[in-house]
């Protein structure tokens, strides 16, 4: 049990820090718009990728956090979701990320 709820810890802490700290008011903007803006997406939703493929040590699922990530800050990006359903959301992949991992799902 202790092993999951650390694996929980470190799948939200990426998260918080990927999301706040490593994204930036660059990054944050950039990805809003600008020439660049798919790119900058992709970037950020990538950083989030490489940490969840970090901590859970599957390669997979962080490509799988990268697509998610994408699509979701996206959504945000076009109105779509707030900024709590863009947080939820990626809360429910950490969620999903670490039920596959323990092998609950």
């Amino acid at each position: 049990m202790e092993q999951i709820l650390t694996m929980a810890l470190m799948l939200l802490g990426a998260h918080w820090v990927c999301d706040y700290p490593l994204q930036g008011d660059f990054l944050a903007k950039a990805k809003q718009n600008g020439p660049l803006r798919i790119y900058h997406l992709l970037a950020h939703a990538g950083i989030h990728g490489a940490a969840v493929a970090l901590v859970t040590g599957n390669v997979w699922l962080g490509l799988a956090e990268w697509l998610a990530h994408a699509v979701i800050d996206e959504l945000k990006v076009r109105g779509k979701t707030t900024f709590a359903q863009d947080q939820v959301l990626h809360i429910i992949c950490k969620a999903i990320w670490l039920l596959i991992t323990v092998g609950k799902l």
